[in-house]
């Protein structure tokens, strides 16, 4: 099932296209697709050619700067919501959206792939050992999850800038109602943690390949087979489009593996979790919508 990370690589490619692009004034959708099937093509003519080792190792560098990054952006929202409440004795809010609870239910399930992910420990099995490779899987989706709380946390009361208009970059515009300073290190950060996924998850996508064909497909032609599938879907809708997508094919991966832990668990509770997690995945599969 390299489906999902296909779709995945095309939607982090997409959203750094988006970034940079937004930083010349140039993000139109022709402008993003063109870019993001450029890069996408770069990393499989490095990948095919020569591996991905040498990203790998700027993606290592690539998280350590997005990290100090996303550090100096959660202590300048903090420091924006203090003032904005020593100053106004009050924080202020978005309006709730005219939307019904079944709509808000729909969108939030197309939102699956932006707090899944980290299984590309899955594959590095010649590296490390099984409990090492667990509590990185783990922890990183802790560490991500509590990033991903705190900033919306700490975000809400910038967001009435927006007056309820939503696209690819209005994270941009926030950073900007922050401090002027911070639009450059906010699409630095956006643009090296969006590769640095890209790349783990074409990893992922080869690796996923080689295992399923039983080493008949070589790792360097699941890149290729990779990228010129997520090239092509580049090209195929917006960005809330594509994260839909990818959420509705992680779903339908995840619960294929829920339905293989079912058959090989003997532990009722287990099981129990497994069809309530199952069900969920069904929900997100069958029901989920674009934010847009």
């Amino acid at each position: 099932m390299h489906v999902p990370y296909v779709v995945s690589v095309c939607l982090y490619v997409h959203i750094l296209s988006s970034f940079v692009l937004a930083s010349f004034e140039l993000d139109t959708t022709f402008n993003k697709s063109l870019l993001t099937t450029t890069i996408i093509a770069a990393i499989t003519v490095i990948g095919l050619f020569g591996g991905l080792k040498p990203l790998e190792k700027l993606e290592r560098w690539a998280l350590y700067i997005t990290i100090a990054i996303l550090g100096l952006l959660l202590v300048m929202f903090a420091a924006y919501d203090v003032n904005q409440y020593l100053t106004l004795k009050q924080l202020t809010l978005p309006d709730m959206p005219d939307r019904s609870t079944w709509e808000i239910v729909t969108i939030v399930a197309g939102t699956l792939i932006i707090v899944q992910g980290f299984e590309t420990t899955r594959y590095l099995g010649e590296h490390f050992d099984a409990s090492t490779r667990i509590r990185a899987s783990r922890w990183s989706q802790y560490f991500s999850l509590s990033i991903y709380v705190l900033f919306v946390a700490l975000a809400q009361p910038v967001v009435s800038v927006l007056e309820g208009v939503y696209d690819d970059n209005s994270l941009i515009v926030l950073a900007a109602t922050v401090s002027l300073l911070l639009p450059i290190p906010l699409i630095i950060a956006a643009s090296m943690s969006q590769f640095s996924a890209a790349v783990a998850d074409t990893l992922a996508a080869a690796e996923n390949l080689k295992e399923t064909s039983k080493q008949r497909i070589d790792t360097r032609w699941g890149y290729l087979l990779v990228g010129v599938t997520a090239m092509l879907l580049s090209w195929s809708g917006s960005t809330f489009e594509i994260i839909t997508l990818a959420s509705r094919a992680f779903a339908f991966y995840y619960l294929l593996q829920c339905v293989v832990a079912f058959s090989v668990c003997n532990n009722i509770k287990e099981r129990c979790l497994f069809v309530f997690i199952g069900i969920i995945l069904a929900f997100v599969l069958i029901f989920a919508v674009p934010a847009g």
